[in-house]
């Protein structure tokens, strides 16, 4: 069988002093699978685009900004993650530079600035505990991940570097 996931962007975006991430309150649509979680911004990537243009669509819509310096920091490939099992394969950006003021919200919740120190106590995927330290350490390589879920819980964590 065919291994067909969705594609999906996560960028964390840093602001200009390096010391806050600008992270989405998921408050918005009592639907949400997310809801009362904090997240990067991102989505899915849609047929006629590749995963930079998606990662940039999806900033300009979620947070008004354009990106002017962005880094693909890993991949992670989520199976039984989204709301009926689906797998998800996710490009992980980090955003270093970037123009334009960020909303405040955006239909998914409220957008604010969370110093790094800070992310690990948010409530948040237990998940993206795992990975987050990959995006903001100094080693330059890539990192691709595996982390299976179920039952809307990580099952385990591996990853190398390229």
């Amino acid at each position: 069988m065919p291994y067909t996931p969705i594609l999906g962007t996560l960028a964390y975006i840093l602001s200009p002093d390096r010391q806050s991430v600008l992270m989405v309150h998921r408050t918005a649509r009592e639907d949400d699978d997310h809801l009362g979680k904090y997240n990067g911004l991102g989505g899915k990537m849609e047929p006629n685009e590749d995963i930079m243009h998606c990662i940039k669509r999806e900033l300009h819509e979620e947070a008004g900004i354009e990106c002017e310096s962005i880094t693909l920091r890993g991949t992670v490939n989520w199976t039984g993650f989204g709301k009926n099992g689906e797998d998800w394969l996710g490009f992980i950006f980090l955003v270093e530079k970037f123009s334009g003021t960020p909303y405040s919200e955006n239909p998914e919740g409220t957008l604010s600035w969370i110093p790094l120190s800070e992310l690990n106590s948010l409530p948040m995927w237990e998940g993206d505990r795992f990975f987050l330290p990959l995006i903001f350490d100094e080693n330059p390589k890539i990192f691709h991940g595996y982390m299976p879920y179920e039952n809307h819980e990580p099952q385990s964590w591996s990853y190398t570097r390229l």
